[in-house]
């Protein structure tokens, strides 16, 4: 199967579940996205709820015609729905994806959920989708965006500058980080020991 027919499955470990967004999801993402915090260096603004009904659709609709696979993180310990995250930019033909739209909610944060979440896209990706490289992008300014990224064991490339617009007009510089297949293996087994061993790992 292709990239776009196998990208979005079911993913678990004992920290979080990750299922592919429907439409039965839209109240329970609701719940946790109404929170400006979480928008304040997306390319999108969610701030009331008509803005909340023209995300959700847009993710959905991008999901089903499967040019993204976009998922719902719940956490295992809760139940509740965490936040979600994606896979995007399909170039099957060179190998390469990227992990992105990751957001979670204000209870979720902080707790490890964006690390186990990105260990199973990260395996899926290059596990079972075979990537020999998995990209990632984020804010100059988003310091601990920044700081995730390589506590997870993602390499920062470069910055390029005036990416795109964000909502009020900035013109946002995108720093690009990356993990490659060779460097997979080390990354999985610092990743699979936990948030604060991985860190110290990075």
């Amino acid at each position: 199967m292709s990239w776009a027919e196998n990208a979005a499955t079911f993913l678990k470990n004992d920290h979080v579940m990750l299922t592919p967004l429907s439409a039965p999801d839209r109240e329970d993402i609701r719940a946790v996205a109404m929170d400006p915090d979480i928008w304040r260096y997306f390319t999108v603004n969610v701030g009331d709820d008509a803005d909340f009904e023209k995300f959700f659709d847009s993710n959905l609709a991008e999901h089903t015609a499967r040019r993204r696979a976009v998922y719902v993180i719940r956490d295992r310990q809760s139940g509740r729905v965490a936040g979600s995250m994606s896979l995007l930019s399909f170039a099957e033909k060179d190998r390469r994806l990227e992990i992105g739209a990751s957001w979670l909610g204000r209870d979720f944060r902080g707790k490890g959920i964006n690390h186990w979440a990105k260990l199973l896209l990260l395996q899926h990706s290059f596990e079972v989708l075979e990537a020999e490289r998995v990209e990632f992008k984020t804010d100059e300014l988003n310091v601990q965006a920044r700081r995730g990224l390589r506590n997870i064991g993602a390499t920062e490339e470069g910055t390029l500058r005036s990416f795109n617009y964000m909502p009020g007009g900035r013109r946002r510089d995108a720093v690009f980080y990356s993990i490659l297949r060779a460097e997979w293996p080390q990354v999985r087994s610092a990743l699979s020991q936990g948030p604060k061993k991985a860190a110290a790992a990075a």
